[in-house]
């Protein structure tokens, strides 16, 4: 294959692969699987709690707005998301674990889990 043609198929890929993650995103289609409260880390499940309860939180950032720039939640008006902070055993930042709520924290149904900050969710199942 000369150079020519190889310039033109990567070009083709690249372009192919900006096409299919855009489309990925506007349609939203990742999938995201549920997980039972029950199965979620302790620390998770303690983090649920207090969310419940309400302020004041254990973290500064706790009930901060979540962009949700990596669009893998459905689409919200700004605001509508908060994150909390689910304590990382032996680390001494906030970690890379968080819960995701949807609406008003204390009685909202709509609570998502990542444990690797925001690369992947699991919806939580009360």
């Amino acid at each position: 294959m000369n150079a020519k043609y190889l310039k033109q198929w990567c070009l083709f890929l690249v372009m192919s692969l900006f096409a299919a993650m855009a489309f990925g995103r506007e349609v939203g289609r990742t999938a995201i699987d549920t997980v039972p409260v029950a199965s979620l880390p302790q620390e998770a499940r303690q983090a649920l709690v207090q969310i419940r309860r309400g302020p004041p939180y254990t973290y500064a950032k706790d009930g901060v707005v979540f962009g949700n720039h990596e669009k893998i939640l459905p689409r919200q008006p700004r605001g509508y998301y908060r994150e909390f902070t689910v304590k990382t055993p032996g680390s001494r930042s906030r970690g890379a674990r968080r819960l995701i709520v949807g609406g008003e924290p204390a009685t909202s149904r709509e609570i998502y889990y990542t444990a690797d900050h925001y690369a992947s969710f699991m919806q939580v199942r009360e």
